[in-house]
């Protein structure tokens, strides 16, 4: 197991600067990455938190979406939000092209509008639901990690983790599954 690993969050769009202090309290070096020279520098990724259309452009304006599938296929990979929908084997409402990392389904938006985002518990610790995706269906071989109201929101396979949530906006580091994916990483490296 490799101790000393760096923590790569795709900093296209979205919630990238929160996941320092969560990704650093794990012992691990954080970097926001967005060139194919830094992407090849880490250890594994997060695809963060966002608007899911905003970042699928800039990956295509900027030529991207080979070399991060090549990236995503090599390392370990944990999608929050709209990270996730960016992981899902299927995209609804609307579809969507994605990496196809998962076999799960999703729906955009499946939680409601900005009006309807809320702060729950999972395992135990403070998370934000802003707009989040439902994850409507899980392959056989995929693991669920958590559940609210008995819908997945937190699952993983192999070296791939989504979550529908955001761990990184509560100030309580490091949170669970930060630790959980800096743990896969470190075992993958």
């Amino acid at each position: 197991m490799k101790e000393d690993v760096t923590i790569g969050v795709l900093a296209l769009q979205g919630a990238v600067e929160p996941h320092r202090a969560h990704v650093e309290a794990c012992g691990a070096r954080f970097a926001a990455v967005k060139t194919p020279e830094a992407f090849a520098q880490v250890d594994g990724f997060i695809l963060p938190g966002g608007e899911s259309t905003t970042m699928l452009k800039l990956i295509e304006n900027f030529d991207l979406w080979d070399v991060l599938a090549e990236q995503f296929r090599a390392k370990p990979v944990w999608g929050i939000c709209a990270g996730s929908i960016l992981m899902a084997r299927t995209v609804l409402n609307p579809a969507q092209k994605s990496f196809d990392l998962l076999p799960i389904t999703i729906q955009r938006n499946g939680y409601g509008r900005q009006l309807d985002s809320h702060y729950d518990l999972v395992d135990g610790y403070k998370v934000s639901f802003i707009r989040a995706p439902v994850i409507t269906e899980a392959g056989p071989d995929v693991e669920v990690l958590a559940r609210q109201d008995d819908v997945p929101v937190w699952v993983q396979k192999g070296h791939y983790m989504a979550s529908a949530f955001h761990p990184e906006l509560t100030q309580d580091y490091p949170s669970p599954m930060h630790r959980r994916f800096v743990d896969l990483v470190r075992k993958s490296a």
